[in-house]
């Protein structure tokens, strides 16, 4: 495996969420040259390569999911920070994330996002259809 394909992040993310889009779409436009490869994992004819072994299509899209080049996986709140800590513009958000308590505070409030997240994507459904009427 060459350095680039070390260092290359995979972003494993759910093209499926109006919230998830958003969000992915930030990252990409703010991604620059950064090592980072963005796969929808919504999609049925999303490569079996790219998806991590050992995790179901379910559980991926259930949460978060990072994959750095030498294969460790990373979700929650861990994803973002990897994420982040590769963006440029992005890393001082990643040093914030490693004080002392933060990456707890993060999960615990990323478990509890997940828990409306259905609502709220409903709602970013209604809003999005309503625009497109306009």
């Amino acid at each position: 495996m060459a350095d680039s394909d070390a260092d290359e992040l995979t972003v494993l993310y759910d093209g499926a969420c109006p919230l998830c889009r958003r969000e992915i779409g930030l990252y990409q436009r703010s991604a620059g040259d950064a090592p980072l490869r963005f796969c929808d994992i919504s999609r049925a004819d999303a490569a079996p390569a790219e998806l991590p072994t050992g995790l179901t299509r379910d559980q991926l899209l259930a949460r978060f999911h990072v994959r750095r080049g030498d294969g460790m996986v990373f979700s929650g709140a861990q994803a973002f920070v990897q994420l982040w800590a590769t963006l440029p513009g992005w890393r001082w958000l990643a040093r914030l994330a490693r004080l002392p308590g933060m990456l707890w505070l993060m999960e615990r409030s990323y478990r509890g996002f997940l828990r409306v997240r259905p609502a709220v994507q409903r709602l970013a459904v209604r809003l999005e259809r309503r625009r497109e009427r306009r």
